[in-house]
């Protein structure tokens, strides 16, 4: 049974979990999956036309990102970089970091959803008289989006989960701010029990909006 005690605690601390969940989590994750998307599309992209020396670049960026965990990265450049002179401000370096781990793997799926599209399609965009710019806009990104939907959705789940990570470097989100109550509290179980289920809310919420998106692309005939 959940003493009296308890049962103030978690009521208490709800609002001051969910609160920030709003306001930070929640903007971390839209900022940094948006630029995330625009670092996707630009890397798939090169990888897709195959240009000279940018392609090598773009492979060695993926390599390096995939390779190393997410939380070195933050402790590189929130820890690492004062050292070098360049002072960030938590939350930009959380969204930094964020966007360009995210970007690593969102490209490689957007890459493979290029790289479906058959070739035809662009020999028939010329014949059309179509540019290769107007074929990459008009036929070949609109298929490439919707069959790297779901992949995308999915990061975008986790990456609202792993936006927890930044409470490593001070940004003051819903893990840290639960870190806080528990610090004060000494109820660590039942703390990160309600946490834990505000980010389940979260994701169920992304979960239920991927279907729905989902439908509209079939409907839509994309």
């Amino acid at each position: 049974m959940i003493s009296q005690r308890l049962a103030n605690i978690l009521a208490d601390s709800f609002t001051k979990i969910l609160i920030p969940g709003l306001t930070m989590t929640i903007p971390l994750t839209v900022l940094s999956f948006s630029f995330a998307l625009i670092i996707a599309v630009i890397v798939a992209l090169i990888q897709y036309a195959k240009i000279p020396v940018l392609k090598d670049l773009a492979r060695f960026y993926i390599w390096i990102i995939r390779g190393t965990p997410i939380l070195v990265q933050l402790y590189m450049l929130f820890y690492g970089l004062p050292s070098l002179g360049i002072i960030l401000n938590p939350f930009p370096a959380a969204v930094i970091v964020f966007s360009i781990n995210e970007g690593a793997y969102a490209a490689e799926t957007m890459r493979s959803a290029l790289e479906s599209i058959p070739k035809g399609q662009i020999e028939a965009g010329y014949c059309t008289g179509l540019s290769y710019l107007q074929i990459i806009r008009r036929i070949v990104l609109p298929q490439a989006f919707r069959t790297a939907f779901p992949p995308l959705s999915n990061s975008l789940i986790a990456l609202v989960k792993e936006t927890s990570l930044a409470a490593n470097i001070t940004v003051v989100e819903m893990f840290m701010t639960t870190q806080r109550i528990v610090a004060r509290t000494y109820e660590p179980l039942a703390l990160y029990c309600e946490v834990g289920l505000i980010y389940l809310f979260f994701s169920t919420v992304l979960t239920k909006l991927q279907a729905a998106g989902e439908k509209r692309l079939n409907r839509a005939g994309y």
